[in-house]
């Protein structure tokens, strides 16, 4: 059985899915699929998953639904139970992985856990420059390279900078909440489905958190890995943000909390 399978979530954005599955093309770990979770894609984005296909280096399973709005938490559930492996990373076709991003997920993979990383974001002149040499090489993730094509100096380089030691010492040191992060999480996936997956009731924000909150409901803890598996977060515009979907969502992630129920019946089965 194949050891990962990575869902990553896509809606139209080829250019920055390309970069991506570059990323992933240069894992160190390299028994995995890929279940690209595609919320209604033009034939743009299935044209270019087939010409990586065709490479024959990634292993890609493209599970598609007709578009019907922001529709993310349904594709994910189709998408969780699409994955072959028992061991599940999730993240975002806008993220792309460090060479040793998979290596870093499962050395740190327990039962009774689920694994929390963070993301390196990137501005928008900075992620439009990043082309494939430069993620083949990994000099995009080189703080200098980045600071040459202009980023700022900031304590949040160190999320690239800090290896070994030092990278587990920020683990531990780090006030962010060791929660279930969308753009880069993990866990077992027979945890996943004993929560039943995600809330489809919840279009954008906080439904991977609200996910990780009945995880914890169900009594597995979690683990930060937020320095250590390294992605780089480009940037894009949020038009499917809004002051609605946003109260809606924490209303029922108040009601997830209170209730400590780990199971929703808005998720991949429905009672």
């Amino acid at each position: 059985m194949t050891k990962i399978s990575v869902i990553i979530s896509t809606y139209n954005a080829e250019d920055w899915l390309e970069k991506v599955l570059w990323g992933y093309s240069c894992q160190t770990f390299k028994d995995f699929e890929i279940v690209i979770a595609d919320d209604g894609s033009r034939p743009a984005t299935k044209e270019l998953i087939d010409g990586f296909k065709s490479l024959g280096t990634l292993d890609i399973n493209h599970v598609w639904q007709e578009d019907d709005g922001f529709q993310k938490s349904r594709i994910l559930n189709k998408s969780i139970v699409a994955c072959k492996s028992d061991y599940i990373v999730m993240s975002d076709g806008d993220c792309i992985p460090r060479a040793d991003f998979l290596q870093i997920h499962h050395q740190y993979k327990e039962k009774g856990y689920f694994l929390s990383g963070g993301y390196f974001m990137l501005p928008m002149d900075i992620s439009k420059k990043i082309n494939k040499e430069d993620i083949i090489s990994s000099n995009c993730f080189n703080v200098n390279w980045l600071k040459n094509n202009g980023l700022k100096s900031s304590f949040k380089n160190n999320k690239l900078a800090a290896q070994g030691f030092i990278s587990k010492l920020l683990n531990a040191l780090t006030p962010t909440n060791a929660s279930w992060n969308g753009h880069n999480a993990s866990g077992w996936k027979t945890d996943i489905v004993k929560v039943n997956g995600f809330d489809e009731r919840m279009q954008y924000g906080g439904q991977d958190r609200e996910l990780g909150e009945r995880l914890f409901n169900l009594g597995i803890k979690s683990k930060q890995i937020r320095y250590s598996a390294v992605c780089l977060h480009l940037d894009h515009k949020r038009g499917y943000k809004t002051p609605e979907s946003i109260a809606k969502n924490q209303a029922i992630r108040k009601h997830t909390r209170d209730s400590k129920i780990p199971w929703t019946p808005f998720g991949i089965v429905k009672d």
